[in-house]
């Protein structure tokens, strides 16, 4: 058989061409060129030609019947089509379209069953499971950075995650913008400047210190000001008020950094539909309702973005592409070191406050009042707070002109945080 002849040449041009070879009127490598064939393939359609001229042709035929799918397959397919049906005509779900893909995974992973995605489609328009998508425009992205480390996006997303759990969660997520790896992603129930924080830590303690991060404008991140009105005029513009992640960043020297408008965060927001649509549908086929379940499948699927999955516009799979610029030391990420005078990454990693001591060498704060030792009147103390959620407490660590002078364990409801 001649391959993909039959779509450069028609039977009639392959036959003369044959002819003239056979009759010394061609030489083989002339022949080669015009066909782009090598010899073996050559000598095989000049057999075929020998044996029957007439009856020569290099039409495609089929060497084998077609491989039918399994009775099970067949029902395993139409099941994940009609639940994603369901899950699509749902209008609290997130979801607007089917994803193939997904089933594809599904059937290996759930069913341990291998099928294509194109053989997936088929029966989707054979038993009216499709949706046409629009059309989209090219795809004209580029990484910009060139190191590992670099930039840093950092952003949260709110949705019901899991739909039968009947709430809202934010996602909160940071992805390396040269590798497009997911360094951080997690639940929470609501959404602080700690959980922020905490997001930051993870990061910084198991990658490293980055040299910028990138956010958008939300007033967990940056304090911007509103224009003045005849009301009432402003005092303190955009900037002038450092929040709490902010100061957190200025003492791992990292550069903040702002996306001043939602297209700018694009490179962030493409994981979060990837994750979106992958996360909603494992949770509701698995019938999720608590946060610590929906963050086991939020893990499993962060595990295949990160080593499975080939990224559109880098072209390779992140974690694969993080480790070669670690290889090639094209990388910014520092060593994390806890700065003098602090001690500990409590100290740096925390909510931060400011109070002074009053006539009886006493603080307050939020209607608490603390005894120092080794201070002064007058003396500015300041409190790092650092809260354990998981037993509803927090500790106090308090420091006055470089040095440590306490520290305390209260009730998380006691400080009441809210405003932090």
């Amino acid at each position: 058989m001649a391959g993909h002849l039959h779509k450069s040449f028609s039977d009639q041009q392959i036959r003369a061409l044959l002819r003239r070879y056979v009759d010394q009127e061609i030489q083989l490598q002339h022949i080669l060129g015009i066909l782009k064939i090598g010899r073996s393939r050559f000598f095989e359609i000049l057999k075929d030609f020998r044996e029957d001229p007439r009856g020569f042709t290099v039409a495609y035929r089929r060497k084998s019947c077609p491989r039918k799918l399994a009775p099970e397959v067949e029902k395993n397919i139409l099941r994940e089509l009609r639940f994603e049906k369901r899950l699509i005509e749902n209008s609290e779900v997130p979801l607007s379209s089917y994803n193939y893909s997904y089933i594809r995974d599904r059937l290996r992973d759930e069913y341990h069953q291998k099928v294509s995605v194109p053989t997936i489609i088929k029966r989707a328009k054979e038993h009216d499971f499709y949706l046409s998508r629009p059309k989209r425009k090219a795809h004209d992205r580029e990484v910009l950075t060139n190191y590992v480390g670099e930039l840093v996006q950092h952003d949260s997303s709110e949705h019901k995650w899991a739909p039968d759990a009947g709430v809202k969660w934010h996602l909160i997520t940071s992805l390396d913008d040269h590798s497009r790896l997911l360094l951080y992603a997690d639940f929470v129930e609501r959404e602080t400047s700690w959980d922020h924080i905490s997001a930051l830590e993870n990061v910084v303690l198991h990658y490293g210190v980055p040299y910028a991060y990138y956010t958008d404008c939300h007033s967990i991140f940056r304090f911007v000001q509103g224009r003045d009105s005849i009301w009432r005029r402003h005092y303190l513009v955009t900037d002038d008020i450092d929040p709490q992640w902010k100061q957190v960043l200025h003492e791992c020297r990292i550069e903040p950094r702002y996306a001043l408008s939602p297209q700018a965060k694009g490179k962030i927001e493409r994981p979060y539909g990837w994750l979106q649509d992958r996360v909603v549908r494992t949770c509701s086929r698995e019938n999720v309702k608590t946060i610590g379940h929906a963050r086991e499948v939020l893990q499993f699927e962060k595990h295949r973005y990160n080593n499975r999955q080939v990224h559109s516009t880098t072209g390779e799979v992140p974690i694969m592409r993080f480790r070669r610029a670690l290889r090639e030391k094209r990388t910014l990420f520092r060593e994390f070191e806890v700065p003098p005078p602090f001690r500990s990454t409590k100290d740096i990693f925390s909510l931060k406050a400011e109070r002074v001591v009053d006539q009886y060498r006493k603080i307050s704060f939020n209607n608490l009042e603390f005894k120092l030792d080794g201070v002064s009147v007058r003396d500015r103390v300041q409190l790092r707070i650092v809260p354990d959620v998981g037993h509803g407490m927090a500790e106090i660590r308090f420091w006055c002109e470089d040095h440590l002078v306490g520290i305390r364990k209260i009730k998380s409801e006691s400080l009441n945080l809210v405003h932090f």
